[in-house]
């Protein structure tokens, strides 16, 4: 039997009750919610939609004033790292392919990068509040180590950019980039988010971390692959992002680059809105390849809202069955919900 447990309780000639402590609901997610044997009347303190909500013998309805909340699937995606370069022509070297960006999902119980479960829907609200949206660009090749890709932002959610490929150790980031010949030691990804990259034992590069794979170490003079990314079907059908960049190699052609935009060493950059890491190059090309730009979806309940889209993002809409999904593609700037 539920207990409620207050230090005083006391009355006014208004006949209301005044309680002297705050009264705490008991907190649930949605899915321990769900699985509550519910009847008429019962509240609860829903954690995944930051509302109090209350059940009216068939369904739970939200608390808040005016029914402002409403639920926001996403993808989020950073840009993928710059390839690397090899700086020794005698002995032929290349450099790592980079990292792809972090990538971060809710939508549909579909797995996010670094082999992490489905995150929760965000729960956003109209009347004026507004979120910041940022598409990571994709970091530029190197004439020896490849730069850093740029974080993605959607509300509170970051996706961290792809890591650097490299002559030496490959760059942490979202997914980690490949080494080159100048060291053996692999990158990391970020937890959640991406693998890390492959390490080289010879003269070829190692491939840049998948969201989905590890990059593949350089055993010999060619190239590795690069990690696979993962597959979404947040706009309706089921698209691959977050591929890391093949290694540079000591003959042509280099790794591949992995599935999801990833660059394929001394051929390719990473594909623009796929967070795909940049291929690597041979000791002879001026510079790597550069990662791929990044991208943010975000989907919800057409009825729910209308989206108002700031200036600085580039964005395009589009509906799928009952649902609204907007993409953004560059930029940075707010958007809000009425």
């Amino acid at each position: 039997m539920s207990e409620l447990k207050t230090n005083k309780i006391s009355t006014n000639d208004q006949n209301n009750v005044a309680i002297d402590n705050a009264l705490g609901l008991k907190s649930y997610t949605t899915v321990q919610r769900d699985a509550l044997t519910s009847v008429a009347g019962d509240m609860i303190y829903n954690t995944t939609l930051g509302n109090p909500q209350v059940y009216d013998g068939s369904a739970w309805n939200d608390l808040k004033a005016g029914l402002d909340a409403f639920t926001v699937s996403y993808l989020i995606v950073a840009g993928g790292g710059g390839g690397g370069n090899g700086i020794n022509a005698t002995n032929a070297e290349a450099g790592g392919g980079g990292g792809a960006g972090g990538y971060r999902a809710s939508y549909n119980s579909e797995t996010s990068g670094g082999g992490a479960s489905a995150e929760n829907p965000l729960a956003l609200f109209k009347s004026g509040t507004s979120y910041e949206v940022t598409v990571g660009a994709g970091g530029a090749g190197g004439g020896t180590n490849g730069v850093k890709g740029s974080d993605s932002l959607f509300a509170t959610v970051i996706s961290i950019g792809g890591g650097r490929g490299a002559f030496g150790q490959g760059g942490d980031g979202g997914s980690g980039g490949g080494s080159g010949p100048g060291s053996g030691v692999a990158s990391s990804g970020t937890a959640n988010q991406g693998f890390g990259g492959g390490s080289s034992a010879d003269n070829g590069g190692a491939g840049g971390g998948g969201a989905g794979e590890v990059g593949f170490n350089a055993t010999t003079g060619q190239g590795a692959a690069g990690g696979d990314g993962v597959a979404s079907t947040i706009t309706g059908s089921s698209v691959y992002r977050g591929g890391g960049g093949g290694g540079g190699d000591s003959n042509y052609p280099g790794g591949a680059g992995g599935l999801g935009g990833g660059g394929q060493g001394r051929v390719s950059a990473g594909t623009a809105n796929t967070g795909g890491g940049g291929g690597g190059a041979r000791y002879t090309e001026a510079s790597a390849w550069a990662g791929g730009s990044g991208v943010v979806i975000i989907r919800y309940a057409t009825s729910d809202a209308t989206i108002t889209v700031g200036a600085g993002l580039t964005s395009s809409s589009a509906t799928d069955g009952s649902d609204t999904v907007v993409t953004f593609t560059a930029g940075t700037g707010t958007i809000s919900f009425s």
